[in-house]
């Protein structure tokens, strides 16, 4: 069946935080004074991952998933070793490193917007289907990429209620857009959650690897997104 729509993940996909943690991590402990653990980083950092992302979007608040945030982040400190100061380093580093409170520190990748043009112009619907703490509109208004995208569906919306791989968020997004999932392509970066979560609803995954560390881990992948007009010949697509 012809593919007439495109899926997209956000974070890694379309979009990355531009100011790497370890770096503003030793420039937020630098003005402090304070000596940070570096032995303890992955491990802290694993468990900050895990502990934040681990939100159930079908019973999500939003003043308690941000007291949850903070409180991660204060606890990923005290495992670097951080005694004083801990609640106002934390909101520090959150103001430019977390996505509920920097946004103005997303940047898109470089062949974003050229590839989101050239599959408008080929006649592709969109739409964004992340795994995601807050609504995306507003921070891809500020982007400059919203108008693209039929749909923009996150995950904790109180209308979604559903994060990949669960098949209801696939779901909703289908639904949204108006397609088949015989219709779509996702792409994302996470196993898991993108390839995975698509091929269990019927919908074509392709992995987007952009540092390069999943090789043969799916069958199609790509570096980065433009490949995706020669991966979907956009010629074939349903005119405007």
């Amino acid at each position: 069946m012809m593919i007439k729509a495109v899926f997209f993940d956000f974070y890694y996909t379309l979009c990355y935080w531009e100011h790497p943690l370890k770096a503003r991590l030793q420039k937020v402990a630098d003005r402090y004074q304070v000596q940070l653990n570096w032995d303890n980083y992955a491990a802290a950092h694993a468990n900050l991952v895990t502990e934040v992302s681990d939100s159930d979007p079908s019973t999500h608040n939003l003043l308690e998933t941000m007291h949850k945030i903070v409180k991660s982040w204060c606890e990923f400190l005290e495992q670097l070793g951080v005694q004083e100061h801990v609640e106002q380093i934390a909101w520090e580093l959150l103001q430019s490193q977390h996505s509920f409170f920097a946004a103005s520190n997303a940047t898109l990748y470089a062949d974003v917007i050229p590839t989101l043009q050239q599959l408008q112009h080929a006649g592709l619907k969109m739409a964004i289907v992340s795994n995601w703490d807050t609504p995306l509109n507003p921070l891809t208004e500020r982007l400059g990429i919203a108008h693209y995208f039929d749909a923009i569906v996150a995950s904790h919306d109180v209308r979604v209620r559903s994060a990949k791989p669960n098949p209801g968020i696939f779901h909703y997004a289908l639904a949204a857009v108006g397609v088949s999932a015989e219709e779509v392509v996702h792409v994302g970066d996470t196993f898991e959650a993108d390839i995975e979560g698509a091929n269990g609803v019927g919908i074509r995954p392709i992995l987007i690897d952009r540092d390069g560390t999943q090789a043969g881990k799916w069958p199609e992948t790509i570096r980065g997104v433009a490949e995706l007009l020669a991966l979907l010949n956009p010629k074939t697509a349903p005119a405007p």
